[in-house]
């Protein structure tokens, strides 16, 4: 098995692509190891001294490292890791855990502006943000303002702030005239 490693534009995160699928349906983040049970992929990363916070993808896996952990000292014990989770048959999620299908439902008056986030998101961003290793949930709309939430490589990453600001929120604005601002959430 060949593993594929590729940086983010977190530094403290790396992309991990194992040439094979790792969820069929949506994404599961990790950002610390209390809910890792419901993942042995997760699991065992976190079992990794100086990993912080795992991120599953359709076909990536994204590893944040702990400040003081050093990635020359980290990444072989991933790619260890990963190649014997994969080889050992045991599945990524358990049981009944699910991953996560991304946007929080919405109810309310604003229903069809709400739609029309979650398109762009869905259309535009959420595969870009992706291709850095992460993802971006829609979590609410309320008097113009968007609230989204990055995980994985995204979260805490110095550029992040910067993509909502200048990215997401100046092309939500450009295509729906009732948004004026995008502000980050913490799940």
């Amino acid at each position: 098995m060949f593993i594929q490693t590729e940086s983010t534009p977190n530094p403290a995160t790396l992309k991990f692509l194992p040439g094979q699928t790792v969820l069929e349906m949506g994404t599961a983040d990790f950002p610390n190891a209390d809910g890792a049970a419901a993942s042995p992929l997760a699991g065992r990363l976190f079992s990794v001294s100086g990993v912080a916070g795992v991120f599953l993808g359709s076909d990536f896996v994204t590893v944040t490292k702990g400040d003081a952990a050093d990635w020359d000292h980290v990444k072989p014990a991933v790619l260890g890791a990963i190649m014997e989770h994969f080889q050992s048959g045991d599945p990524v999620m358990a049981g009944d855990a699910k991953a996560s299908s991304g946007h929080r439902d919405h109810t309310g008056e604003d229903g069809e502006i709400v739609s029309q986030i979650k398109e762009l998101l869905d259309s535009r961003v959420r595969p870009a943000v992706a291709q850095d290793g992460g993802d971006i949930t829609f979590h609410g709309f309320e008097r113009g303002v968007v609230y989204l939430h990055m995980q994985g490589a995204c979260a805490g990453c110095p550029s992040s702030t910067l993509t909502l600001k200048m990215g997401i929120e100046n092309l939500l604005r450009h295509y729906i005239p009732e948004v004026t601002e995008v502000r980050p959430v913490m799940a």
